[in-house]
């Protein structure tokens, strides 16, 4: 049931005016300081001071070394000033915390590979995009209707750095959920917007006996039963094709369970709606509905709502202009309407992933 007290505060407003004023700076300048960012990482000049960290780099051996103009590398290192991911002492330049992070951490490169490669032209269209209801960013790759069915004809680049932000955060969690969703020993499940059959195959590995059908379009679905001939698990993986956006297919029955993975978030309430109503008429009374998501409103971190906010308008302007990452009570609504109801509730699953238990009412 939907909890009515839940609380929607966030945010608040108490920053100085010059502090306000030169945050609203850092924004006007944003998208020609993400690139200088890129670049300093790119060019080899952040792993240069990473080596370098104990004593520093001057300008020159920097210039020398990488064989970049020495004007080049310092209008970045002056830019890595403001974004606080370089600093200098006695024409030293150094690596700060920032830095190190933008040079080493996984996560940090996955999400800017993903803004630049995926995002980036496309959100020239953001307003009119919002206008109209439709991923007008995606015309800058091709004339498609959404990212998804796209995806098996984009560029090498756009399809590594998509799979790459999309497995980095499912790679986490898929471990963590696999004693929640084997409890009940399910036999067969149904696995709804299954992509290329990642989760399907982790959880044949994980059960020996389990069966699993992915569901998805017809081009996830070649590429899925591909990897799946290819593991040596074709005879554990079958997949169905079907335009999930097509509320008249119903969902196949006599599954164990269902299981929807970063799925849902990648259409509109509306269309949500319609895939929990079919998984409760595909759902026996024993049968369970899993939902695995990012709800922005349980994140542990500031960081990771930050990031989930911007994940929100990738979906606006390239994917498929009319869904988001959600806040938890827009699905606790959508599960009541379909006539499910929350049974059991995992926290802070892989990376920041909530799973929702599902069951008929």
């Amino acid at each position: 049931m939907i909890n009515k007290t839940m609380n929607f505060t966030y945010g608040s407003d108490d920053k100085t005016a010059l502090q306000a004023k030169f945050d609203a700076q850092k924004i006007a300048f944003a998208p020609i300081m993400f690139q200088a960012a890129k670049a300093l990482r790119d060019l080899g000049i952040l792993e240069y001071l990473l080596k370098h960290r104990r004593k520093g780099a001057l300008l020159e051996d920097i210039s020398n070394d990488l064989k970049l103009s020495e004007y080049g590398v310092k209008v970045l290192l002056e830019a890595g000033l403001s974004l606080e991911m370089v600093m200098v002492e006695d024409e030293k330049w150094s690596l700060t915390k920032t830095g190190y992070f933008i040079q080493s951490d996984k996560l940090t490169k996955v999400n800017m590979d993903f803004t630049n490669d995926v995002n980036y032209l496309g959100f020239f269209h953001l307003q009119d995009a919002i206008k109209k209801g439709k991923p007008e960013g995606l015309k800058e790759f091709g004339n498609w209707n959404t990212v998804y069915e796209a995806l098996a004809e984009m560029p090498d680049q756009f399809r590594k750095s998509w799979f790459g932000f999309d497995h980095y955060y499912s790679d986490y969690a898929f471990p963590e959920v696999m004693p929640f969703l084997f409890k009940d020993n399910p036999d067969k499940i149904l696995d709804v917007g299954g992509n290329t059959g990642k989760f399907s195959l982790f959880c044949v590995r994980h059960n020996k006996s389990v069966k699993m059908t992915i569901v998805d379009l017809p081009g996830q679905v070649k590429e899925a039963l591909e990897n799946a001939e290819k593991a040596g698990l074709s005879d554990r993986i079958d997949a169905i094709p079907v335009n999930l956006l097509d509320q008249s297919v119903p969902f196949p029955k006599g599954y164990g369970a269902i299981w929807m993975s970063q799925f849902l978030d990648c259409f509109s309430q509306e269309e949500v709606l319609g895939l929990l109503k079919r998984s409760f008429e595909a759902l026996d009374k024993n049968g369970a509905l899993y939902i695995l998501e990012t709800y922005w409103d349980k994140q542990e971190f500031e960081a990771s709502t930050y990031s989930l906010h911007a994940t929100s308008l990738y979906f606006t302007a390239i994917a498929n202009g009319n869904s988001q990452m959600y806040h938890s009570r827009d699905m606790e609504r959508l599960l009541e309407k379909s006539g499910l109801y929350i049974d059991e509730v995992f926290e802070n699953i892989g990376v920041s992933h909530t799973l929702f238990k599902c069951k008929r009412k």
